[in-house]
């Protein structure tokens, strides 16, 4: 059960506060971003904000004051006496703004990837359809779990986040049929190459590291995936993109209201 710190949704139109709904399902999209600190600090808050803007545009939900509308919304409902640990989500549909507020929760060491067939509507893209993912996510603790998103002998992300492979201090990526979050691109600039490559269900055996990026989890390594008897063989790379984010984390100012 997930405990929030704060739920609430706006009409669109006039910012009218209305019933909460999470729109989960509905034709529109979201970013959820880490927000920590006091004050608070929002990591790579600028970029979210754009790709979420960017997305509003392709999925016909956009509004020429969104920015400011939501620069608005945060201003209201942030507490400057606040110390966050939470992810803000922010959802959006053609009628509808929602923002909420859960506590972030840090991945174990001893972190299981569970398989799934399953793969998001235009994953390319951050939507709303993500109410067959949740099902699975519900299901699980995610500090140490999350589910591998699989078709076609394939894998591609988790229900949570993006992955990377690693072989022989070779780092690899699905080529594509997936979303590139914010996370995921910081780490393109910060690794020297990621080698673009269908991953195969039947490979995963051969990889000595398997990462999850995003938000919500930060840098997290895999375990074990025990459906096919797979175990983490280092933590190499993970101890190197675990510097890269608390880098990132350092050099994060803190949040401006009015930026």
């Amino acid at each position: 059960m997930v405990n929030y710190l704060l739920k609430k949704s706006y009409r669109l139109k006039d910012l009218k506060e209305i019933e909460f709904n999470d729109l989960w399902g509905d034709h529109g999209v979201f970013t959820t971003m880490w927000i920590f600190d006091k004050p608070s600090k929002i990591l790579f808050f600028k970029e979210h904000i754009n790709n979420l803007i960017k997305s509003s545009k392709t999925y016909s939900v956009f509004k020429k004051t969104l920015k400011k509308d939501i620069l608005n919304i945060l201003k209201e409902n942030l507490n400057s006496k606040t110390k966050y640990n939470h992810l803000l989500r922010i959802a959006l549909n053609k009628k509808t703004l929602s923002i909420s507020l859960r506590k972030r929760i840090k991945p174990k060491l001893n972190f299981d990837l569970k398989l799934v067939k399953l793969k998001r509507q235009k994953p390319e893209f951050k939507n709303l359809k993500y109410k067959e993912i949740l099902k699975h996510l519900t299901k699980l603790d995610n500090s140490r779990a999350d589910i591998g998103l699989c078709s076609n002998n394939k894998i591609f992300e988790t229900g949570t986040s993006n992955l990377l492979f690693v072989k022989n201090d070779k780092v690899f990526s699905p080529i594509n049929k997936f979303y590139k979050g914010i996370t995921y691109k910081f780490f393109r600039s910060k690794i020297k190459k990621i080698i673009k490559k269908d991953i195969s269900i039947n490979s995963l055996k051969e990889f000595d590291e398997i990462i999850l990026i995003g938000s919500g989890k930060g840098v997290a390594s895999v375990k074990t995936i025990n459906q096919i008897k797979w175990k983490r063989k280092n933590l190499k790379f993970y101890n190197i993109l675990s510097g890269h984010y608390k880098s990132a984390i350092s050099n994060c100012k803190s949040y401006s209201l009015s930026s």
